[in-house]
């Protein structure tokens, strides 16, 4: 890895073009490095991780509208969408709008953690859709997700937008957009541009997670795929972008992030380096925001010792600052304690998380915040007794960079009410790389049967595996047999909008 000095420069300075990041980031795409075995196997779990969580969405609210607006685009050579027969096309800009609402509307995949965070999988849906439209081949696709996952997990390893309260599709965007010009076989002037472009677009509020979190955490990384669909397509047509997008004295990073004293630190692969960024990310069992997950597993583990829950009087839940800060009581936000909160804001409040686990000794994606699940009285009680504290160790380890020492869990206090405790301890969650099960091909399938039990038909569900596992053999138009497709009638459809 090349790691890139990244500075605002004043516009008289005139910063050279080839030492932008926006240049050096299209370098790596436009790079026609051979992808790994590894890694495209990898792709390929991640394709059926994609799905599961997908399909299991696709009756819920958010998919459904989403869905209504991709079929209200049609084009007789786009893309399909999850859950509609195959032969259907939308625009691909709507196909990776409506795809990738499905994918994370449960909030069960893919995830990477460093100086910001992310849900590397998001740039799935546009770089699939875009390859749907333009007959692109499995090898092709198997390179434009090398390219995306590579992009967003480098610059949230060297950018943090959190600490601005900047949403991290801001990371994506340009990720989805560098993604597609691999895939496509762009030139390196040309996905520059497109970059620039994402990256303009793609700066919003952290205020899509904070308080009564609505739908609309599910549709922004959907809405970033749109906009790189948009932006590639805009600059293939010869249109430019806003530059030095992040250097310049009015940039995004002179006016969002660290201002014009900022120094950042981007590592991206050299000319002839494999992209492996995907395998540093890892995905999820459970579904829930990411730092929930391993302190999921502690909570099976504890109940073991635990007889009656009435008996508690309090739980310490020590941790890093990011879990303290966003989805710990050090977020402040008081929906996070309510019954009556919104799937989307319980998923988000690991006091909640660990209670119901606790008294649940399983967690399921559907079941564990049902409102009347959510609503038990014992519940209540016991969710309201939990707090979280922020551990200078845990944060230190958060961010550390030895695998062997990077840890996303905590230290657990169950006080008892005649004053015995009980104290545990999780760095990573079971299905984690370095956990007590890592997630293998065998289990993305095993969670791809589970998710879509009783809403596809076993021939669709063995057509789809048989069909992801030879993704790399895939010709040139046979893409769209990755969509799945659920029995007839099966579908919902939503509120009417405009069209």
């Amino acid at each position: 890895m090349v790691v890139h000095d990244v500075r605002v420069h004043p516009s008289q300075a005139g910063l050279k073009r080839d030492d932008q990041l926006a240049w050096k980031i299209a370098a790596v795409a436009a790079d026609k490095v051979a992808v790994p075995k590894d890694v495209q196997e990898m792709i390929v779990n991640r394709i059926i991780d994609n799905a599961s969580v997908a399909v299991a969405s696709l009756n819920r609210h958010p998919a459904v509208s989403a869905r209504d607006m991709a079929l209200a685009r049609p084009h007789k050579n786009g893309a399909p969408v999850f859950g509609v027969k195959s032969s259907t096309r939308v625009c691909p800009e709507w196909a990776a709008w409506a795809n990738g609402v499905a994918v994370r509307e449960l909030d069960m995949h893919d995830t990477f953690l460093a100086a910001d965070y992310s849900h590397p999988a998001d740039n799935i849906p546009p770089i699939l859709a875009t390859a749907q439209t333009c007959n692109k081949s499995g090898r092709d696709l198997i390179r434009g997700i090398a390219t995306g996952y590579e992009i967003q997990i480098d610059l949230t390893r060297a950018i943090c937008l959190h600490a601005h309260r900047i949403d991290h599709i801001a990371h994506l965007c340009p990720a989805q957009a560098a993604g597609i010009g691999t895939l496509l076989g762009l030139k390196q002037d040309i996905i520059y541009q497109a970059v620039q472009q994402a990256v303009h677009v793609s700066f919003t509020t952290r205020q899509s997670r904070k308080g009564a979190i609505s739908s609309w955490k599910a549709y922004a990384p959907a809405h970033a795929g749109k906009l790189a669909v948009e932006a590639v397509d805009r600059v293939m047509r010869g249109e430019g972008a806003p530059s030095p997008m992040y250097e310049g004295e009015d940039s995004v990073i002179a006016r969002m992030l660290d201002g014009p004293d900022a120094h950042y630190r981007v590592p991206l692969p050299a000319r002839g380096e494999p992209k492996r960024g995907i395998m540093d990310s890892y995905t999820k069992q459970h579904s829930g925001e990411y730092q929930s997950q391993a302190l999921i597993d502690l909570a099976f583990r504890m109940r073991e010792q635990i007889d009656d829950f009435e008996k508690i009087k309090k739980i310490i839940i020590h941790t890093s600052h990011h879990t303290h800060t966003v989805i710990g009581t050090g977020a402040n936000d008081p929906q996070k304690m309510d019954p009556k909160a919104s799937r989307e804001t319980l998923d988000h409040s690991i006091m909640y998380i660990f209670a119901v686990a606790l008294q649940d000794g399983r967690w399921h994606h559907v079941d564990s915040y049902a409102p009347k699940r959510a609503a038990r009285a014992d519940t209540v009680r016991l969710w309201h007794k939990i707090e979280t504290t922020e551990d200078p160790a845990w944060t230190r380890r958060y961010h550390a960079t030895d695998p062997n020492e990077l840890s996303f869990g905590g230290r657990v206090e169950i006080l008892m009410r005649d004053g015995s405790r009980l104290v545990d301890e999780i760095a990573v969650a079971n299905a984690h790389p370095s956990g007590g099960r890592p997630f293998m091909r065998a289990d993305y399938i095993r969670k791809f049967e589970t998710m879509t039990d009783g809403i596809i038909t076993r021939r669709e569900s063995n057509r789809f595996l048989e069909t992801a596992q030879n993704l790399a053999q895939l010709p040139a138009g046979a893409l769209h047999q990755l969509n799945v497709v659920v029995p007839n009638g099966t579908l919902h459809v939503g509120k009417p909008g405009i069209l």
